[in-house]
């Protein structure tokens, strides 16, 4: 199975988030995040934020709902687990708030440290009350990301966008190189 163009999907989403209101971009940087975030940062009327933790993410998603913009957090699927303490307080709040999950762990993956939490994403947003929208392939990334964007800002829900690996591809993971012979 190929993989669309990443430029092409990237360009897509970016198109569709900025006409959904979208021009906060909060970000960890990832492999399936990159060339959203050029877009992002190319634009005049969008601003990117270089994030430390994915969790500071969502406070700062929140703060921009305060001030009446819209924000997305886009993060690697193993930054989910740092974000529950901070989705309590938007679900306690009331805070809408729009996530990209590029997936680790599922379809593909040869890493085996990545399985975990790869595993755990979709469970752990669950329990805190965001909504999942799953991608798989590039005609699901459109109407996934439409209702992502109606769940969070016109219904008012925790939102994610999840792009899995048969969607993204999944990265190769190096094989162990045998140590040199003694000699």
């Amino acid at each position: 199975m190929s993989q669309p163009d990443k430029t092409a999907w990237s360009k897509q989403l970016f198109d569709d988030l900025i006409d959904g209101g979208v021009t906060l971009f909060t970000y960890v940087p990832d492999a399936g995040n990159a060339k959203l975030i050029e877009f992002a940062s190319a634009h005049n009327e969008a601003q990117t934020v270089l994030l430390t933790s994915e969790e500071e993410g969502v406070a700062v998603c929140a703060g921009a709902d305060l001030v009446g913009k819209r924000g997305i957090l886009c993060m690697q699927s193993s930054g989910v687990g740092n974000c529950p303490n901070f989705l309590s307080v938007v679900k306690g709040g009331r805070f809408p708030i729009l996530m990209m999950v590029s997936m680790r762990g599922d379809y593909g993956e040869q890493n085996p440290w990545q399985y975990p939490m790869g595993q755990a994403v979709e469970p752990i947003l669950h329990a805190m009350g965001v909504l999942t929208f799953r991608v798989e392939s590039l005609d699901e990334l459109k109407p996934a990301t439409e209702a992502a964007l109606a769940a969070a800002f016109s219904a008012g829900q925790g939102a994610a966008l999840i792009l899995t690996q048969k969607f993204l591809g999944a990265k190769p993971f190096p094989k162990a190189v045998p140590p040199p012979e003694a000699q």
